[in-house]
């Protein structure tokens, strides 16, 4: 089944998690994504919390699979900033492959920030976001 940003908003957090463990590993993603923050999943109030993030907070991401490195696009201005180091590892969510983005040696901001992503459909990622170890929120890439 396709999936799009918004149906993702409105499934509820037990839902994403079943998704992101039947999705594959996929291969690291290379280019600019739009990210849409997913907090407080199919609750009545994921569009707007995630249409606020995305105008003053966080737009996407831009990944440089030769370097294995990607860049945060944040601010209303879309700045790129915040770089993690992105590989091939083992989510905290069930012990298979996934795409690691790792902020623990490239960010004072961001540095106990751990992302996972896997690809669940053309162009479009899941991930997990965790800190220090402990899931705080979805998001979603269209590439």
């Amino acid at each position: 089944m396709a999936h799009t940003v918004q149906q993702l908003l409105t499934m509820p957090q037990a839902d994403l998690d079943v998704l992101f463990k039947a999705s594959p590993t996929g291969p690291i993603p290379a280019g600019e994504a739009t990210g849409t923050a997913i907090i407080a999943p199919g609750s009545a109030h994921a569009h707007l919390i995630a249409q606020a993030i995305n105008l003053f907070a966080w737009q996407g991401k831009i990944f440089d699979p030769a370097t294995g490195t990607l860049r945060n696009k944040i601010l209303p201005m879309g700045i790129s900033a915040v770089i993690a180091k992105v590989y091939a590892g083992d989510s905290w969510l069930d012990n298979k492959p996934c795409i690691v983005i790792d902020y623990s040696e490239t960010s004072l901001i961001a540095g106990r920030v751990r992302d996972e992503i896997r690809p669940i459909g053309q162009g479009l990622y899941l991930g997990n976001v965790y800190w220090d170890k402990s899931h705080i929120f979805d998001f979603a890439l269209q590439f």
